[in-house]
């Protein structure tokens, strides 16, 4: 959330710095704003309430010139989104300039105390406390803090480019460094970059190589990065089963978990936390480790698991799973652990981010920069990683037969193309999503493997098409959701063929009963569930173990159809950032 981009060199900032907001906005879109030394030495701020459209018709009148400045998306946390809200913030002197992403928890006490020195206060936010707090600090104690950056940092040679990740300086430099907790990067015109802690003690630093590509964050033929990214899922499995799946396809090696044989094999337990969609993954992946290496398994929120003083063992393993790497929840889960002397793998996409620095090891999911918010082939590539995971720890363990082995990784395999087989139903799903966009609530059901999915599903539409939407397990319905069903209720049922299909065609017939409306996913060939549902969407057959994978993929294209006939912005849903760095 927030997305921050900075340049100093010879070229002209501010077409560079908009451009970059623009790949940034899918980490908030409330209000953007710019700060540029102007060519007559001037610090000038420009800002606008709305999306970084509304800042560059703002700063047309304005001189935009200078090759020195730095810019902000937003996701608002203190204060409500508008002018005076927005990034970057004045110091009271005016003097200093300051953008910043993430919350600063006792900023009400500094406030107290600089109000009290006399500093007087523009905005709502906790970034003008600390703009002033530099002020302050600069002037009383003679010290220098003001090129302080905390989440990214790039170079290029010559000239320097900073940014909240990758995606807005990708086209300038491949060649990027990252920045740990608690140090401050200085970059100066003509100097080399300098990493500091806050004690002023140089810190080293190594530079690192994009493997990013400019195609990677364009939408291309796709009306929305969300479908492209759907339809990108066959392709992004592949990458993240290559190099792990050889290529008679009978073996999986996951070089994070036989690097640690010994940890797996003796683990007393397993802890997976995450948040949100990674959540839902986490749901999954409990299922394949219990199922298949007879591991005891607990999932749970990052968000409370930090705070209720859990119950942490030397020989847990804590497995924290995150697409983006920043989630502040998961990164203090993982610290809690790690202090607790537990070993700490991690399972995320963006390449150098803070989890993967934190943990002792790990797996990426290698699907690529994920733009949409609501993300689609994130979940696909965690729930992968997962599979993969899970084997490798049976095989170690010994809790599989290789020809239990062999039989399950041909499977895994074979799922991209058979998600292609699904996305050919999209105009299909298009035509009939159209008949839902009436609904003000939907119903998700699955059991087993497929009640993650259905919450998966239920997130999906919530998040893009503002419908509520809640996923149950589907014995639970007559436990409670089953007094909501009615002829305006929709309800998306997971009936695929496992060995709980009989269970889920009575729950259907309970729905039926009561005037439900159902869309059923089926499995390809299915009889019984057509019969009653009002409308089905096949997938091929596959392990039950895999069925998520499948079953997902219409899953997303309901949500997706109906928020876009809903009129609905899909990549930027109102009130939601993609990456999450506050709590």
């Amino acid at each position: 959330m927030c997305g921050i981009v900075g340049y100093i060199g010879p070229r002209e900032a501010y077409p560079i710095l908009i451009k970059g907001l623009h790949r940034l906005e899918y980490r908030g879109y409330d209000s953007a704003g710019v700060a540029l030394i102007n060519n007559s030495g001037t610090l000038s701020i420009y800002k606008a309430k709305g999306k970084v459209q509304q800042l560059e018709e703002f700063s047309q009148q304005k001189d935009i010139s200078g090759t020195i400045g730095i810019a902000h998306t937003r996701w608002a946390t203190h204060g409500e989104p508008n002018y005076q809200n927005a990034h970057p913030h004045f110091s009271m002197s005016e003097s200093i300039a300051l953008i910043h992403n993430g919350i600063i928890e006792n900023y009400a006490v500094l406030k107290e105390a600089l109000i009290k020195k006399g500093f007087e206060f523009r905005s709502n936010t906790d970034t003008e406390v600390l703009v002033h707090l530099i002020d302050f600090i600069k002037r009383e104690e003679n010290t220098d803090l003001c090129r302080a950056i905390q989440l990214a940092l790039q170079q290029g040679e010559g000239e320097f480019f900073l940014a909240s990740d990758a995606t807005p300086i990708v086209e300038y430099t491949k060649e990027v460094v990252y920045l740990n907790d608690n140090e401050v990067a200085i970059i100066e015109r003509g100097k080399e970059l300098r990493v500091v802690d806050f004690m002023n003690s140089e810190k080293s630093h190594k530079i690192q190589h994009l493997e990013l590509t400019i195609s990677q964050l364009e939408r291309g033929e796709y009306e929305h990065f969300m479908l492209k990214e759907i339809f990108e899922q066959p392709r992004t499995i592949r990458d993240c089963m290559r190099g792990r799946i050889n290529i008679e396809g009978n073996n999986v090696v996951l070089s994070g978990v036989l690097d640690n044989t010994e940890k797996f094999k003796n683990a007393r337990r397993i802890i997976i936390v995450a948040c949100g969609t990674s959540w839902h993954a986490a749901l999954i992946g409990e299922h394949l480790i219990e199922s298949l290496c007879r591991i005891p398994v607990e999932v749970e929120y990052a968000s409370e698991f930090r705070y209720r003083n859990p119950v942490i063992y030397e020989d847990d393993i804590v497995i924290a799973i995150s697409q983006s790497g920043e989630t502040a929840d998961t990164l203090a889960a993982v610290e809690l652990s790690r202090s607790k002397g537990a070993f700490i793998y991690g399972i995320c996409n963006a390449v150098g981010s803070s989890i993967p620095r934190n943990t002792n090891s790990g797996s990426y999911i290698h699907v690529g920069p994920e733009i949409g918010v609501a993300s689609t082939k994130a979940f696909t590539g965690q729930v992968t990683v997962l599979a993969m995971l899970a084997l490798t720890i049976a095989k170690v363990k010994e809790t599989i037969s290789q020809k239990e082995l062999e039989g399950f990784v041909a499977e895994l395999s074979q799922i991209p193309d058979k998600i292609e087989k699904i996305l050919e139903k999209s105009d299909k799903i298009k035509k009939f999503s159209r008949i839902f966009t009436y609904a003000k609530n939907f119903i998700y059901l699955g059991r087993g493997f497929s009640y993650p999915a259905a919450l998966e599903g239920a997130l999906k539409l919530k998040e893009i098409s503002y419908i509520h939407a809640e996923g149950y397990p589907a014995a639970e319905m007559k436990h409670g959701p089953i007094a909501l069903i009615d002829s305006d209720m929709p309800v998306v049922v997971i009936a695929t063929k496992n060995n709980l299909y009989e269970k889920v065609v009575s729950n259907i017939q309970e729905i039926k009963a009561r005037n439900g409306r159902v869309i059923a996913i089926v499995t390809e060939g299915d009889t019984q569930v057509s019969k009653l549902a009002d409308f089905c969407i096949e997938v091929p057959d596959t392990h039950e173990y895999l069925d998520p994978l499948l079953s997902v993929i219409p899953l997303q294209l309901l949500a997706y159809h109906i928020a876009v006939t809903k009129g609905r912005d899909v990549d930027q849903p109102r009130n939601l950032a993609k990456s999450v760095t506050v709590e």
